[in-house]
């Protein structure tokens, strides 16, 4: 009769709200339950308060970036490009090993081993998920306690406005390919970012960047 209110819900709905039980059934066929078991990314782009003490989460999930450079360092290289951030945003460990492969897989095919590609974001962020709980008839959603910590499900990078994510060095017969590759790394990057390409003076051996 009225579809999937309980019998008893809907007789407690129809003394409870003035415009009877029709009303509310409607309402709730015109919104159906929707699946919130994963939630989107860009619930994860927002910069919040940073969780980085592994002391005091349990079972707080190792970074999924399986290292943080890619090519070989050479003294001499004429160029370097800097990937820096917009705007604030964090970004998951999972699209920083992205985007660090995809450039590093385009510069390799192309100019072999003529370049040095260093991610300088570090995913300290733990990332946590409240998953909510489904009601009988899905007509009601069960949140838990207020403000729970909730389960770690990830890590991410916390990155301020100018903040460098990940430079790259060239040599300058391979400046534009260079360039590509920047463009497919912030393919695979959320939100907006800026290119600033500098020139290096020749100096003595210097050490490869830290990450």
């Amino acid at each position: 009769m009225i579809g999937s209110l309980s019998l008893f819900t809907a007789s407690l709905l129809a003394i409870i709200h003035p415009y009877g039980v029709k009303s509310l059934e409607n309402r709730f066929l015109a919104c159906p339950p929707q699946d919130y078991s994963e939630l989107k990314a860009k619930n994860y782009r927002s910069v919040e308060r940073p969780f980085t003490r592994v002391d005091y989460i349990h079972g707080a999930p190792q970074p999924r970036l399986a290292k943080y450079d890619y090519g070989v360092w050479k003294d001499d290289y004429e160029y370097r490009l800097r990937l820096a951030a917009h705007e604030s945003v964090q970004i998951r460990d999972v699209a920083l090993e992205s985007a660090r492969v995809a450039a590093g897989k385009l510069l390799s095919q192309k100019i072999g081993d003529n370049f040095y590609l260093v991610i300088k974001a570090h995913p300290h962020h733990i990332l946590r998920e409240n998953k909510m709980i489904f009601g009988a008839h899905a007509d009601r959603l069960q949140e838990g306690m207020s403000r729970a910590f909730g389960r770690p499900i990830g890590r991410a990078a916390q990155v301020e406005v100018g903040e460098d994510i990940l430079e790259l060095y060239v040599y300058r017969k391979d400046l534009e390919i260079a360039k590509q590759a920047v463009k497919v790394a912030i393919s695979k990057l959320p939100k907006s970012y800026k290119v600033v390409i500098e020139r290096l003076e020749k100096q003595e051996p210097r050490p490869p960047p830290a990450s």
